[in-house]
């Protein structure tokens, strides 16, 4: 085998393995969330199957000819690629917002096999490239250092420009039908009829790529599996869910319409707020419906949303008729960085509304990044954050210590039910170093009796945080606090 071929076999089979990774998240999402968990699970699966690979490779070459190998070694991964839509789909659902053995179990169906024999492929090359044991550290020096750089390869390219040019199962597709298309000279060395073997595949691909490259996603952005469903009862509803989670409620028609409850309990944080205009600023965009609902009920207030993902935003334009104006302002990037760039004392509320289900930035829930909340606050200023827990409330808790220690007065509202531990979903919390008048957020939460909310402050606040650790930059599991639906 010439030393140009060698290279690039190792160097392609290696960034398939990468790209295979990183894409496996991004399919995965929309039934197990995007966690540290989950991230975890897919890196030591990969690197099970990439252990695994290169030590079979490895046994195998020392007692087959290599060269029978290298077209199945990528052929069968190829066909495996094509149906990972399929496996992810079929078995998805039934692990949807599980724990790390669901996560662990749907990575290993899908994407074990396809990195174990991918793995296999340098192992072969470096026993057809060694003439003689003189050559080892050469040979097995060089091809590893080709198969990093195109492990390195197939992770920028991915995520820096795959991933942002191409949805995701075409990519999952297109790649499984270059694997199939790459063995069939080899292959056609040792099997006759491998051309119509070939054809069959491809066949077989072409058919998978019509049927399975829409998936579950009606969008695909570049955090989230996007959709919109219409509400049957009210024409001008829509409902955005973003990966598993019912996201946001937006009324085309009428921006003071609020449909979930925990938009209800922010907007009676906010009318507590002094009179007039009032500026304030959203972590957390979504589908932009508290940002809209504040200028229609306080006319000549601003705001500011900062929204990592930019396909959301272009999305929610689109779909759900949001209009960025001087009055409605909306940065694309990461909140933790851009805001210490505004200034201080410039903001009447703050509301985070950044965290989603399963998908929670924790960098947006420690201590340091209240801190900074606060320091833009107006000394009468409020932060109001929406978080999605599940009983034993081991997120929720440990953020309620967490606004303890930076703001005087906390309240957290939800229903009673919730509060006690007996159930989970959206607690809104709030903090000021001004008091909080509870008992008027009470009264407005008792206008509607539906909701069932109840306002706890002070030292039922306390109580709710159970003496849960307060959430630091050097200590945020809120991966492992988060309870399951």
């Amino acid at each position: 085998m010439s030393l140009l071929l060698a290279r690039a076999l190792v160097f392609y089979s290696s960034a398939a393995v990468l790209v295979l990774e990183i894409l496996a998240g991004r399919l995965m999402a929309p039934y197990i969330g995007v966690t540290l968990e989950t991230f975890t699970g897919i890196i030591g699966v990969v690197l099970a199957g990439i252990a695994g690979g290169s030590w079979t490779g490895g046994r195998v070459a020392d007692r087959t000819d290599p060269r029978a190998l290298l077209g199945p070694a990528l052929i069968a991964p190829g066909v495996l690629a094509l149906a990972v839509p399929t496996i992810v789909d079929g078995l998805g659902p039934w692990m949807r917002a599980g724990g790390p053995m669901e996560i662990v179990a749907l990575t290993t169906c899908a994407f074990f096999l396809p990195s174990f024999l991918l793995s296999a492929i340098p192992p072969l090359v470096v026993k057809l490239r060694l003439r003689s044991l003189d050559e080892t550290g050469r040979v097995v020096g060089s091809l590893s250092a080709v198969s990093t750089w195109g492990a390195l390869a197939g992770t920028f390219l991915t995520g820096f420009v795959f991933v942002a040019a191409v949805p995701t199962r075409p990519l999952v597709l297109g790649l499984g039908a270059l694997l199939v298309l790459s063995g069939l000279p080899m292959l056609r060395r040792t099997l006759p009829g491998a051309t119509l073997i070939g054809g069959v595949l491809l066949t077989l691909a072409a058919t998978a790529s019509l049927g399975m490259a829409d998936g579950p996603c009606q969008w695909q952005t570049n955090y989230f599996c996007a959709s919109i469903e219409r509400d049957e009862d009210r024409p001008s509803g829509r409902l955005l869910w973003l990966d598993t989670l019912r996201h946001s409620y937006v009324d085309l028609e009428d921006p003071t319409h609020l449909e979930f409850r925990y938009a209800r309990g922010v907007a009676d944080v906010l009318t507590l707020l002094p009179q007039g205009p009032l500026h304030g600023i959203f972590i957390g965009g979504g589908g932009f419906t508290l940002p809209r609902y504040v200028p229609a009920v306080r006319p000549g207030s601003t705001s500011t949303v900062f929204e990592i993902d930019g396909a959301l935003v272009d999305l929610v334009k689109r779909e759900l008729g949001l209009v960025p104006s001087p009055d409605l302002r909306v940065e694309v990037g990461d909140a933790r960085l851009a805001l210490p760039d505004q200034p201080s004392d410039s903001a009447d509320f703050v509301v985070g509304d950044a965290f989603g289900g399963l998908s929670v930035p924790w960098h947006l829930t420690t201590r340091e990044f209240m801190r900074e909340v606060d320091r833009v606050l107006t000394p009468g200023g409020v932060y109001v954050v929406n978080v999605i827990d599940y009983p034993p409330l081991g997120f929720a808790k440990a953020e309620a210590a967490t606004f303890l220690e930076v703001f005087e007065h906390v309240a957290v509202i939800a229903p009673l039910r919730h509060l006690l531990g007996e159930g989970g979903g959206n607690f809104v919390l709030v903090g000021s170093q001004a008091p909080l008048d509870a008992a008027a957020l009470q009264a407005l939460a008792d206008a509607r009796p539906d909701d069932g909310d109840v306002v706890w402050s002070g030292d039922r606040a306390r109580d709710f945080a159970d003496g849960a650790r307060a959430l630091r930059d050097d200590f945020a599991p809120v991966d492992q606090l988060l309870g399951r639906p």
